[in-house]
């Protein structure tokens, strides 16, 4: 028998053909994947292509009166507008949508073009769209949310939290969002003395002690006493920022002395040398440098929600407005400040 069919009996000789055969079914299935995958998007392409220009109002009415284009193909076009900025654009299209598409589909055309006028800052014209849709659909938390929203940045936190009754009748949870709510127009009452406010705010802070951050950090710029009388040493950490930031003459030494995380805190920021060491690295860098070394602290603030990062703190995040997330992030950095006053020094 020839070797040829001797080498086809081999059982090395049928797995090499098996996987020869998933390799080229594999590279077959991967090429037209992705030609199907070009195909689908080639209209798509071609549309935009015509896009290269900004349509006009009377451009688009006509583009999307033909039908040419999904209305899914619209509502993403008008996302990419929002996203790039273009918020004038993004509206004309949900409007001129909102004229052609089907009634069943009006109130969604009517949510997105609430939230764009929203994320424009025309939030007079989102609160209009917002009730418009509450007034024939009354139970749709999402939409209570977003007016919320608005009548927060407008400032009308009674409106607001006149919003959160319906919502919490929907056994929506609203408990942490009237708190807040109430924290703001304490904030920006303009009748109330900064220490009413202070005494106002602490009140709302014992019922359930929440919002740490944006109470204390109110009653350390204004009363430091106050703040250190009624500061619960187990939440310090959340308050790193302002710990490092609050001048000598304002610290509770004695509290200080009782609490290991700012006993390190205020060693590594040179008040004290109470600790040798640390658990938090940037700490123990800065107390064992020991001012050899001009150092000190950055930070930066992380929602623990969605966890995009800010430069600045915030209580309510700017991108998912999720309220209390704030977790501060703590980095070693060039204490330029004191460079700058010790070269203003040396010509002295």
């Amino acid at each position: 028998m020839s070797p040829f069919f001797i080498e086809f009996r081999d059982p090395l000789f049928g797995v090499i053909i098996f996987f020869a055969l998933v390799f080229m079914i594999t590279i077959s299935s991967y090429w037209w994947t992705k030609y199907k995958s070009k195909e689908k998007t080639k209209s798509l392409d071609k549309f935009l292509k015509d896009f290269k220009t900004v349509p006009t109002t009377k451009e688009l009415k006509i583009l999307i009166s033909k039908g040419e284009m999904s209305e899914k193909s619209w509502i993403l076009l008008a996302r990419l507008y929002s996203k790039n900025g273009d918020f004038e654009k993004s509206i004309e299209i949900y409007n001129e949508l909102i004229e052609v598409t089907d009634k069943s589909n009006i109130r969604e055309m009517m949510y997105l073009l609430g939230k764009t006028y929203f994320k424009a800052g025309f939030l007079e014209r989102s609160k209009k769209v917002f009730l418009e849709i509450l007034r024939n659909n009354p139970r749709s938390p999402r939409v209570l949310y977003d007016l919320v929203l608005v009548y927060e940045y407008m400032k009308d936190y009674d409106a607001a939290l006149d919003v959160l009754e319906p919502l919490d009748e929907l056994k929506n949870d609203v408990s942490l969002d009237s708190l807040y709510l109430k924290a703001m127009k304490v904030l920006n009452e303009n009748d109330l003395s900064n220490e009413l406010k202070a005494y106002e705010l602490l009140e709302l802070y014992k019922i359930d002690g929440n919002l740490t951050y944006m109470i204390f950090e109110f009653l350390f710029r204004i009363n430091p006493k106050l703040a250190w009388d009624n500061l619960d040493s187990s939440k310090s950490e959340l308050l790193t920022d302002i710990f490092w930031r609050i001048d000598k003459k304002d610290l509770d030494f004695d509290i200080i002395s009782n609490n290991g995380y700012l006993r390190e805190l205020y060693s590594a920021r040179g008040d004290i040398q109470d600790a040798s060491r640390s658990s938090v690295f940037e700490f123990d860098m800065l107390i064992n440098l020991d001012k050899k070394v001009h150092a000190t602290l950055s930070f930066e603030y992380i929602c623990d929600n969605c966890k995009n990062t800010f430069p600045f703190a915030f209580n309510r995040c700017g991108n998912c407005h999720a309220i209390d997330t704030n977790t501060i992030s703590i980095t070693l950095v060039k204490d330029f400040h004191r460079d700058f006053s010790e070269e203003n020094n040396s010509f002295q």
